[in-house]
Formats: structure tokens, sequence, C-alpha cells
């Protein structure tokens, strides 16, 4: 029988900083553990941890909090164009992406920074400067909670779409990753940079992946906090994605308002326009606040509790639903 800690703090293991406790607590370093753990363990309500980058707990758990650590990086195929790598659910994102760019595989470049592991970002097809997880992704082993047993999940069954992935929707909580194949590119790469900042700083230029990893480092320190200096998750809200006629609805009434073109011929918005443009930006709401610089940002501005931040964050959807009548959705998951 495996031992758990008990009355465990969870505020080392969520970006927020927020202080909750979980009842039991293991880390999980070999994944042939978890079959293991819920088998003996079937009438406990269980929690999976990674990075704890796209979480708000808002109460302490009675239950077991698994935190997934499994590393390693295999190297299972390789052509004259690409590699295909299996690597482990408890990696971290950004380490990860770093050590691709000292083997100069191109494709996760765009997607330097972002916070959290490698098992948590097929959950929300994690995102960035026109760039989806999904364009790289292969397949994960998954183990299935119902049933015990590890399965393989390709790209198809994966669903993915825009933040969202089956992990997130009608499969919610029926797997659990423990590894993600990537396909990744050898020189000549096929780099990206048609979109926001990074199409303005190369523009009519062919950057190497580094170049573009060093400009997507350099704009997110810009704009959005460090969560080991100032707790957050990263963006809150999804950018809504509406009709055209809608957005020429939008339009004639706000004739600034930036939009994107979205796959189906529907448009997206950024959410941070219009929580800056009600004035939210830098607003607080005891310690929990609206980033200075970036109004997708919830931040924990000292000691709030995730019901704070929750609070904010209700504010900010009523006031979007009654000015433009769009319902944000949260990319946070709340617990």
């Amino acid at each position: 029988m495996l031992s758990f800690e008990e009355n465990v703090s969870l505020k080392p293991y969520n970006t927020f900083g927020i202080e909750a406790q979980t009842k039991y607590f293991y880390k999980v370093e070999d994944p042939t553990e978890l079959q293991r753990i819920l088998t003996q363990n079937k009438e406990l309500p269980f929690r999976i941890f990674g990075g704890g980058s796209n979480v708000l707990l808002t109460q302490n758990f009675e239950g077991l909090s698994l935190l997934i650590a499994n590393k390693g990086v295999e190297l299972l195929d390789e052509s004259s164009t690409g590699v295909t790598l299996e690597v482990q659910a408890g990696e971290n994102w950004h380490d990860f992406v770093l050590w691709c760019l000292d083997q100069n595989y191109g494709g996760v470049e765009n997607l330097s920074l972002i916070p959290g592991s490698v098992g948590a970002a097929p959950i929300q097809n994690i995102g960035a400067y026109g760039v989806e997880l999904s364009s790289v992704f292969k397949s994960c082993k998954v183990l299935n909670v119902d049933t015990l047993k590890e399965e393989t999940l390709t790209k198809t069954q994966c669903e993915f779409e825009y933040r969202s992935s089956i992990f997130k929707t009608h499969q919610k909580g029926k797997y659990i990753i423990t590894s993600v194949c990537f396909e990744l590119q050898k020189p000549p790469h096929q780099t990206k940079v048609e979109y926001g900042a990074l199409k303005a700083l190369f523009e009519n230029s062919s950057p190497t992946i580094q170049e573009i990893a060093a400009a997507v480092i350099s704009i997110r320190e810009s704009k959005l906090p460090n969560p080991k200096i100032l707790g957050n998750s990263g963006s809150f809200f999804k950018n809504p994605v509406i009709s055209e006629s809608y957005f020429k609805t939008l339009k004639s009434q706000y004739p600034e308002l930036p939009s994107y073109p979205a796959p189906k011929g529907l448009v997206k918005i950024p959410a941070a326009w219009m929580i800056d443009h009600l004035g939210f930006k830098g607003s607080r709401h005891g310690d929990a606040a609206v980033h200075e610089k970036q109004a997708l940002v919830l931040v924990n501005s000292g000691n709030a509790s995730g019901k704070d931040i929750l609070a904010l964050a209700q504010n900010i959807q009523a006031a979007v639903k009654e000015t433009f009548d769009i319902s944000l959705e949260t990319e946070v998951n709340i617990l």
C-alpha cells in the first residue's frame, strides 16, 4: 500500500499561489503507479495536478491530489525532414521548448514561455502567436480512469478545437495523460510569423526558430507577469468567437473593435479589448486584480483567495454580457 502525505498545502502547486489544503497528496513519478493508486482507493475522490498553471482553487479538497511528475524525452523516429518524440507528462512545457530549440527541432517556438506541464498542454490545446499544440501533436498515452487500462489517443480522437479538447469537454475526467508524442521539423523549418506582434517584427525577413522564440519570450515577459513574482494563470478568459453578422453589428457601435478571422467563417475578437474598454484593467477586488498591462490576466496581488479571484472574474463576465451580449468563457479550470 502506497502511503500518502496528509493535510498538504496546495499553494506551491498552483501558479496563482492560492492557499488551499488537500486531505491526501502523492507525487507520481512512475505512471504505472496510477493504476495501483486508483485500484486501491476506489472510494476516494482524486484530482490531477501538473504545472498548476490552469487552475483556480476556490476551496479545500477532501480527497487525493496526484501531482504528475514523470520525466523524460525519447526519440521514437527520425527522418531527413523531422523527428517524433515521446515526452513524459511531468516535463515542464517551456523547458521542453528550450530543449527543442537546442536540438534545432521546429514547431513549438511560438509556444515559448507558456506555463504548465507537457501533460496539461493537450487538455486546452495551448496556443500562441498563430500556432496551436494540435499542429505538432501526434498522439498521447493515457490511463482510462474507468477501465484502469492504458490507451493511446490520436489527434483525431482528441477532437482539438480553439483552447479545447475532449479532455475539457465530454470526456473530462475520464483520462489521465501520461505522455505526449510530437512530430517536429528539422531544417529548413516552416515557421509562422503572420500573427500579431511577430508580423511587424519579422516583416520581410526569414527568422530562425531561435529568433522567433526569443521574440515570443521578450513579448510575453513585457506584457505578462511572472507567476513566481505575481500569482496568475496567464490568460483567464478565452477570446470569444462570434458570427460575422454579429461582429458587423458590434463594429458599427465600436469602430475600434479589433478582430481576427476564425474557422468556418466566424470572427474572433480579443476579450482583453472588451475588458479594457469597460475599465477593468488595473482594477482590484481586495487582493484579486486585473493586471495593469494585460486585461486578460487576473492576478493574486497578495493574499487573495480563490473565491476573491472568482468573484472578480464573474463581475467581468457580467459586465461584458451586459454591454456586448457576449458570454466570456474561462480558460482556467475552476475547482
